[in-house]
């Protein structure tokens, strides 16, 4: 959406004349001193009789009032300037207010009214206020989709301000333009634009204009698809506008569209909601449809349709009250993407898609134009129109040699579905490979982990007709490529730390005493709210700061080829590989053992889901302690039916394979947090547990014989922690050891970095609301996945003796975020984690013995399997390699 700017002149301070000018002069600069300003101007000019005066100040206030969003109180006030200008028939003073009321008519959303406002001041000014007017109207063009009568208003008004030197105008005009310019695809003109813009907003000491710019810079950025560039603009200009309490709806728009563009939705949808409300409050009704629309949007891509229909209904009925068909056509957009998610694939349906995807194009939206093309050809294929489909599927694929990167995804996707609906099956794949090749190489570009993670979203359409295409043939080796040349790919990146690195390591810091005083307050029985809203700001800064992290780009070569299955069985030996993969509303296994592969159907994944819920809610009952014997014993008997149930589902169809071979498990979606160890089959046997069999293959090659250092630590508020590290000292004498005040996040850390095996025993607590703020409860606070990020070289072999320390929240292409999946992305090869809380009483033994058949030379998975069928603790899982 981007911000447009408008009002000025200048001149000393004396007169209330003087005084009003000045106050014009600093709407943009100065907000808050200009109101002052105008209205004691305005007081002297009632006073004295000075019409002319009078004028101008009720212009200033009109001014400053539309730069708060007051956008009913602009009205009264430009209207008041005229009024008065008229009666003392003022011509030129009256004109320069309707020149004001016109654009602030525009952001009201009334267009036509604008411009007849425009077309009165028109007969009167000249000169350079005659170009201001002309830039202004070209203004209100653009807004209403007239981009090519609004480029040539820029033109001539440019031409006006250089002729009389209005250098803080043509700032103005050339920051508008930009954003024309933006919508146009015409990037490098927009930077230039508003590079020049900033220049001479900040030579006149117009920061807040200035600040406007950058936001703008922003904008330019996010259509490029450079989304560390543009929060970091984004967050420049919130610095100044928070600072000085300027209303920030409008800009809350455009950071929703970079957040949904790397999908994180949650977060998008909360700043629309946001600047949806703020805007209806304030009456800006331009910009509120606008936010309604990004609203629809986010709704959508958060599964809600309810909500995305509405809004985008309502979107569409404003923008054509306002006369902008280029908006009303994207609103009808969100409303058809929203009919075909609810299912809707009728000839009426298609008829529609196929006119908007004209006006779309038509309108300057390219990306939606394509997306509703290719909605039509897919509706055409459920219809039974394979010619229409294939008409339209190939204009949209024409598109996948330029513009940006999501738009050639976009049509890559398209010219895959055209091949496949044309029978070039082995074209298909070569189509999807590209488009994933696209989104590889963005991902790369992007430095935060939760970015990475959030964008792989995008491949889920090529990803999963990929795996439905190899199913439909039932080629279990295809099945196995396409499912792993997407999955978990962002963990094959290393975190890239943000350019101020030093600022980071301080906010973590300071998150650590926060929280310290949050968890005291807690305790003790004080107020803890003012801690926990500290943390909340200061988690939310983090997050910022990590997401303007830039990638290597470029230099990342071919990271989506899957393995080989020949390098698979080979690593593998004696061990049967099973990776569930979901397609369809269906759950599949292929399974390699002895180098063969084969492919089985499961069944629904929710059934699975079901009975995972039913055993977690089981096991925190028995965790918790509580209760009647009876109770328990229940509880135990409800976690051991389900436990079969999920066996029954997941292991029985593949027993054939599996035999009694050490097991090798790559889940999907929900079975991330399956108890492997508790499910009759495993009981005993060796399981080794893998975002992806990629990296699984990975973590392998990098283990070592030996453990050549070693780190024991022992968090606080642990029953037994610190006993548990002592016993294990004796069968690691030269071991580093860290308890009591010793355990602090900074210690530990540093002890972490480049150890060979490490062991913490702590509270840990797994995050689902914000994954990367999973952490380890240390001495002075939480040791959190940033903290971790920061590590040189992470530990080979990492054992977390703490609750659900190995639950990781999975997003779209079996993304993995939390503790255990920071550590695969920093080079870690075996976790040993719970993924559900567990007695604390229960752990000191089974770690023990785990831990004496780990240095009598075990593998990870087999000293866990023995321990456990020693001491109990199938709550633990061995993830990575082992």
């Amino acid at each position: 959406m981007g911000h447009d700017l408008s009002a000025a002149t200048v001149g000393p301070i004396a007169s209330p004349a003087d005084e009003a000018a000045e106050a014009i002069r600093l709407v943009l600069a100065e907000p808050r001193r200009a109101r002052g300003l105008a209205e004691r101007a305005l007081r002297r000019a009632v006073d004295e009789g000075d019409a002319d005066a009078a004028s101008t100040a009720e212009r200033a206030l009109g001014l400053v009032a539309k730069e708060v969003r007051d956008v009913d109180g602009s009205v009264v006030h430009l209207r008041r300037a005229i009024e008065i200008a008229e009666r003392a028939r003022l011509g030129v003073r009256a004109a320069e207010a309707r020149m004001s009321l016109s654009l602030t008519l525009a952001y009201r959303g009334q267009t036509q009214q604008a411009l007849r406002e425009s077309d009165l001041a028109a007969r009167v000014l000249r000169g350079k206020e005659g170009a201001r007017l002309q830039m202004q109207r070209a203004l209100i063009l653009q807004r209403l989709g007239r981009l090519d009568e609004a480029l040539d208003g820029y033109r001539r008004a440019r031409q006006g301000f250089r002729r009389s030197g209005d250098a803080l105008w043509e700032a103005r005009l050339l920051n508008n333009r930009a954003l024309l310019h933006a919508y146009r695809g015409a990037l490098g003109a927009a930077d230039a634009d508003l590079v020049e813009a900033e220049r001479l907003h900040l030579s006149l000491g117009q920061e807040l204009a200035a600040a406007e710019v950058r936001h703008n810079r922003g904008f330019v950025c996010a259509r490029r698809g450079d989304a560390p560039a543009a929060l970091a603009w984004f967050d420049l200009a919130d610095e100044y506008f928070r600072a000085n309490d300027v209303q920030r709806a409008i800009y809350l728009v455009d950071r929703c569209h970079l957040l949904l563009s790397v999908r994180l939705v949650a977060e998008g949808r909360r700043a629309a909601e946001q600047a949806v409300d703020e805007l209806a409050r304030t009456r800006m009704s331009a910009d509120l449809a606008e936010a309604r629309l990004m609203l629809s949007e986010a709704a959508l891509l958060d599964g809600d349709a309810d909500v995305a229909l509405h809004e985008a209904a309502e979107a569409r009925k404003a923008f054509a009250r306002q006369g902008r068909k280029p908006w009303a056509a994207l609103a009808a957009y969100a409303s058809l993407r929203g009919a075909w998610l609810a299912g809707e694939r009728t000839p009426a349906t298609l008829a529609s898609a196929r006119r908007l995807a004209g006006s779309l194009a038509g309108a300057g939206w390219p990306l939606a134009a394509l997306d509703a093309r290719v909605i039509a050809g897919r509706i055409a294929l459920a219809c039974g129109r394979p010619e229409e489909a294939r008409r339209e599927l190939a204009r949209a694929a024409g598109a996948r040699g330029r513009g940006p990167v999501e738009l050639r995804v976009r049509a890559w996707h398209a010219e895959a579905l055209l091949r496949h609906e044309s029978g070039r099956t082995h074209g298909v794949s070569s189509a999807l490979r590209a488009g994933l090749r696209l989104l590889e190489r963005h991902r790369a570009a992007l430095g935060a982990t939760e970015l990475r993670a959030h964008v792989s979203s995008h491949a889920a359409d090529l990803a999963s007709f990929g795996v439905r295409v190899a199913l439909e043939r039932a080629e279990p080796a295809q099945v196995l490529a396409w499912s792993e040349r997407w999955r978990a790919g962002s963990l094959r990146l290393r975190p890239v730390r943000p350019p101020d690195d030093s600022q980071l390591a301080t906010d973590l810091e300071e998150l650590r005493r926060v929280a310290a005083e949050a968890d005291e307050a807690a305790l003790s029985g004080g107020d803890a709210k003012p801690a926990l809203r500290r943390q909340v700001a200061l988690e939310a800064r983090i997050r910022r700061r990590s997401w303007q992290a830039r990638g290597d780009g470029p230099r990342v070569t071919a990271l989506v080829s899957p393995p080989r299955p020949s390098e698979l069985a080979s690593a593998l030996g004696d061990r049967v590989l099973v990776e569930y993969v979901q397609s369809d509303g269906e759950l599949f296994a292929v399974t390699l053992a002895a180098g063969r592969l084969r492919l089985r159907r499961l069944g629904p994944p929710r059934d699975a889901a079901a009975e995972l819920d039913a055993l977690r809610f089981a096991l925190r009952r028995l965790a918790r302690g509580h209760g009647s014997s009876r109770s328990a014993d229940a509880a135990s008997g409800a976690a051991a039916h389900a436990a079969r149930r999920l066996e029954e589902m997941l292991l029985a169809p593949v027993a054939l394979e599996l035999g009694d071979r050490p097991l090798v498990v790559v889940p999907t979606g929900a079975l991330h947090a399956v108890p492997w160890g508790m499910l009759p089959r495993c009981a005993g046997r060796p399981v080794t547990v893998a975002p992806s069999a990629a990296l699984w293959l990975r973590a392998t090659e990098r283990q070592a014989e030996r453990p050549d250092r070693v780190v024991l630590a022992a968090g606080p508020g642990l029953p037994g922690a610190e006993r548990e590290v002592r016993e294990l000292a004796a069968q690691y004498p030269a071991a580093t050891v860290l308890t009591g005040a010793a355990v602090s996040a900074d210690a530990v850390r540093r002890a972490l970095d480049g150890a060979a095996l490490a062991h913490v025993a702590a509270h840990g607590r797994f995050r689902a609301d914000n994954p990367l703020f999973s952490s380890l409860r240390l001495a002075d606070g939480p040791l959190t996945v940033y903290d971790l990020e920061s590590l040189d070289r992470a530990p080979q072999t990492l054992v977390l003796s703490a609750c659900e320390s190995g639950l990781s929240d999975v997003r779209a292409g079996d993304e993995l975020m939390g503790l255990a999946a920071a550590l695969f992305a920093l080079g870690t090869t075996t976790v040993i984690g719970s993924v559900i809380a567990i007695p604390d009483e229960a752990t000191a033994p089974l770690m023990a013995s785990f831990h004496c058949h780990l240095a009598a030379g075990l593998a990870s998975s087999e000293a866990l399997a023995r321990a456990q069928a020693e001491r109990g603790g199938a709550a633990f899982v061995n993830l990575g390699a082992g």
